[in-house]
């Protein structure tokens, strides 16, 4: 590490000059003490501070990656004007254990790099369901499944309806709703003979399963 630092020093006009923009984001994330130790003196001897600095940049890439996970699925979608093969029940129960996370870390004031990639897909599946809905000539359950996910919003992020305890015991349970949300996707692919509209980035796992049921 040492020897690392020895190398980097040369470099320390730069991070030192860095546009003002670009240092408060770098003080936002990794707080100040470590901003002006791996940035501004190029020290990555301080273990805390680059375990944090690891964490912390690992958590933005999962966010980002979460950003673009199910756009694939969304054009494909777009492109056929077809949900043939795409399970409404599955993105259902999806969305609904994605949307109880989602309420659970912001009110518990978790930082948004823990629990921001929940709230991305949620927003992707949200127009997936939607299209799902539309695709299969029922426009007016779509309508219905929006109404519904603004009421069931509104109720789990304001305290004055829904308690913590609630809260916390729906949380419980989101991880059940998840992994049931497999199967009736999987189910659809079994009965259809195959994937029809889903993407190949949504399938590969589910069908892994209908070629081996």
């Amino acid at each position: 590490m040492e020897a690392l630092k020895t190398a980097l020093q040369p470099l320390q006009p730069i991070t030192n000059n860095l546009p003002a923009p670009i240092r408060d984001l770098g003080v936002s994330i990794i707080g100040e003490t470590c901003y002006k130790t791996l940035i501004l003196d190029l020290d990555p001897t301080d273990s805390e501070c680059l375990k944090l600095a690891i964490s912390k940049g690992l958590g933005i890439g999962i966010i980002g990656a979460s950003s673009i996970v199910k756009v694939p699925q969304i054009l494909k979608l777009v492109q056929s004007q077809s949900s043939s093969g795409v399970s409404f029940l599955s993105y259902l129960l999806e969305t609904s254990s994605y949307l109880i996370s989602l309420a659970y870390n912001y009110r518990h004031g978790f930082p948004f790099s823990t629990y921001g990639e929940t709230a991305l897909i949620l927003g992707q599946n949200v127009i997936i369901t939607v299209l799902v809905l539309n695709y299969s000539g029922r426009a007016s359950m779509a309508a219905l499944f929006v109404a519904a996910l603004a009421t069931s919003v509104v109720t789990l992020f304001n305290d004055r309806i829904l308690d913590m305890q609630t809260l916390g015991y729906l949380q419980a349970g989101a991880g059940v709703l998840g992994v049931a949300s497999k199967v009736p996707q999987i189910a659809a692919i079994y009965q259809a003979g195959g994937t029809g509209q889903l993407s190949a980035f949504t399938v590969s796992p589910l069908y892994v399963l209908y070629l081996n049921p």
